[in-house]
């Protein structure tokens, strides 16, 4: 037997029900997205490496990227996100734009880890981004938008929650124990790997960065502190915002999030799913006022989240969410084909029920009609039609509901116009 060649390591193919999902998600987002005046746009694939070089921190760099030369040496890499080719789109063309802008997108992205159950090396990510605006009020709409995408798919907030903190709230308490700005970085980075790490690791880590005990104590202690929001200002306005949008169940302060890329300035988000026994991160992202003039522009506030595919997918799946119909045929009418003298006028019939405006999915070849419904059954289709000799004399065809396996002939002209009825009524098609 000759050997399969496999798929790249850590990509997917996407099989008609994976697609579907895939699809269905793109729909819900773009449905969303719409609703708060949030317009679609998209990047290149292929970005230079020094995009990122001085925007995203050393280990997206470093670890994460996919990067090559170019027939010209230059290094080129497999875009791991979108927020800096937004930032360069947005410097381009700064003084012909009008602000504030609310874009989206929902496309590939690519990063070099470990491929385990919902993270792969490829992977589809939905991007949103309000920029020209400094207020929390902005930073509740991110909040809001992810709220009201999770309500349109079905989770409650039981099942996932926004939590939210603040950089400069952390600073300042950072600050406080006596942790130099300089340092804050590295502190950052600790706090973010917090649920990614045993205790015993995680204080090997505050070690290695150079903490004392005496601020390590502290820390551990600031990340228990669930009240610490009302000491800021911002986030007072951000829930006062959250609860005016009508989504404040789902939205939480935990000072454990903290965001681990280097250009978050402000607040930062991060959704959780909690329906299961691991957390699992589903979106996050922040505010990112710096952003646009590391690029070469000029300063402009802005703040954003993404949310990749494969984890809201894990979840999906584990709480049976996803649509009944997922993986079957978008046609729900089949039209049969009774024998070899008859194909051609089932063809026909095929094309006149499309014009009529339904998905009509003809079978290929002459068989059994048994053999046919089952196939049906099988793609889902919800109706069958049988289109032999007598219905063909008689201008009539036979109309089979496969859900309650009823049978009746109708005029052929009134043919579509039956077909409907029975998918609004029996199917909700």
């Amino acid at each position: 037997m000759k050997k399969i060649i496999n798929p790249v390591k850590g990509t997917r193919d996407f099989y008609p029900q994976d697609k579907f999902v895939n699809s269905w998600l793109y729909q819900n987002i773009r449905e969303v997205s719409e609703s708060f005046g949030y317009q679609e746009f998209d990047g290149p694939f292929l970005e230079s490496i020094d995009l990122y070089a001085a925007k995203s921190g050393e280990e997206l760099v470093k670890e994460q990227s996919f990067v090559f030369p170019d027939k010209s040496g230059n290094l080129i890499a497999l875009r791991p996100e979108l927020t800096p080719s937004l930032v360069r789109m947005i410097a381009q063309q700064q003084q012909q734009l009008y602000y504030p802008l609310r874009w989206w997108s929902f496309g590939p992205f690519w990063r070099y880890e470990s491929p385990q159950k919902g993270r792969g090396r490829e992977f589809f990510q939905w991007n949103a981004d309000l920029v020209g605006v400094d207020s929390p009020q902005a930073d509740a709409e991110m909040a809001a938008l992810m709220a009201e995408f999770f309500k349109k798919i079905g989770l409650s907030s039981v099942q996932v929650k926004v939590f939210v903190n603040n950089r400069r709230l952390m600073e300042g308490e950072l600050s406080k124990l006596d942790i130099s700005p300089d340092k804050q970085g590295k502190v950052f980075r600790l706090i973010d790997r917090r649920g990614k790490l045993s205790d015993k690791e995680w204080g090997a880590y505050a070690l290695e960065i150079g903490l004392d005990s005496k601020q390590f104590d502290g820390i551990k202690t600031l990340l228990n502190s669930e009240n610490l929001w009302k000491e800021s200002k911002e986030l007072v306005q951000f829930f006062s915002a959250v609860d005016a949008l009508g989504v404040k169940d789902y939205v939480e302060f935990s000072p454990r999030i903290i965001r681990g890329l280097d250009y978050y300035t402000g607040t930062v988000f991060e959704a959780l799913a909690l329906s299961t026994d691991v957390r699992r991160s589903v979106s996050g992202g922040g505010r990112y006022d710096n952003l646009l003039a590391a690029v070469g522009g000029d300063p402009l506030p802005g703040v954003g989240f993404a949310m990749g595919d494969m984890v809201i997918t894990v979840v999906l799946e584990e709480l049976g969410l996803f649509p009944e119909n997922r993986g079957s045929s978008p046609a729900k009418v089949l039209v049969t084909v009774f024998d070899k003298e008859s194909q051609m006028a089932s063809y026909q019939l095929s094309v006149e029920l499309r014009q009529a405006g339904l998905k009509v999915y003809s079978y290929p070849t002459p068989d059994k009609l048994g053999k046919q419904f089952r196939h049906a059954d099988r793609i889902g289709a919800a109706i069958a039609i049988i289109l032999g000799p007598d219905e063909i004399a008689n201008q009539q065809v036979a109309i089979k509901d496969l859900k309650t396996r009823e049978q009746k002939t109708v005029k052929r002209a009134e043919a579509a116009a039956v077909i409907q009825g029975i998918l609004d009524t029996d199917h909700g098609a």
